[in-house]
């Protein structure tokens, strides 16, 4: 395994595979299998309300317990702002996401995590506009690159009510999970981030 001693410390179902926490991780990533039947999620965007909330972690850990389940899986790291799953596995940041859209590289670069089946597309250096580059017709390319070589891909991207990104990027992904954090996302706040997706 190639995550750092920090980021296998969030890699619950890596580190502590018989966990209750770990179990959490194979219920949902069930509850994900059966949600669509007819058309399977391809393109999945986890995101939050606020920061600090755990989404980054728990997109982790549904990519490794969905590789474990014998799919190709490939996270792509959308948060711009404040990037986090380069480090979760250990691995560098650039060239990643921004490098694809900006053309900079001439194929999307895929790292690997050290769990068969995953791979990790890196967000790459930080742009001052995110929210363009992410909206841009450039981006739906490259994530189509992605989806091309994967059965799922997961897109991590910022807190809901602090940016416009994620709500930029539901519009492009077959669903979405809205992390909260049990005991301290205030419930308007909550309630308020799932009003803007839907919308």
């Amino acid at each position: 395994m190639s995550a750092t001693t920090s980021g296998q410390n969030q890699l619950v179902t890596l580190a502590e595979p018989r966990s209750p926490a770990s179990e959490a991780y194979r219920t949902l990533r069930t509850n994900i299998q059966f949600s669509s039947l007819d058309k399977p999620l391809r393109t999945i965007l986890v995101t939050g309300v606020e920061a600090g909330e755990g989404k980054s972690t728990t997109l982790a850990n549904l990519a490794v317990v969905m590789a474990q389940g014998g799919k190709r899986v490939c996270a792509v790291d959308c948060d711009l702002r404040r990037p986090t799953l380069h480090k979760v596995f250990g691995l560098a940041a650039e060239p990643g996401l921004t490098d694809a859209i900006l053309e900079r590289s001439s194929t999307l670069v895929r790292q690997t995590t050290g769990v068969d089946g995953l791979t990790l597309v890196a967000c790459g250096q930080l742009p001052p506009n995110p929210s363009e580059l992410l909206g841009s017709r450039r981006f739906d390319d490259v994530l189509a690159e992605a989806a091309a070589d994967a059965d799922i891909v997961l897109l991590d991207a910022p807190p809901v009510i602090a940016v416009s990104d994620a709500l930029v990027l539901a519009s492009k992904v077959d669903g979405v999970i809205l992390v909260v954090n049990a005991g301290k996302t205030k419930r308007d706040l909550a309630k308020r981030a799932r009003s803007l997706l839907e919308k």
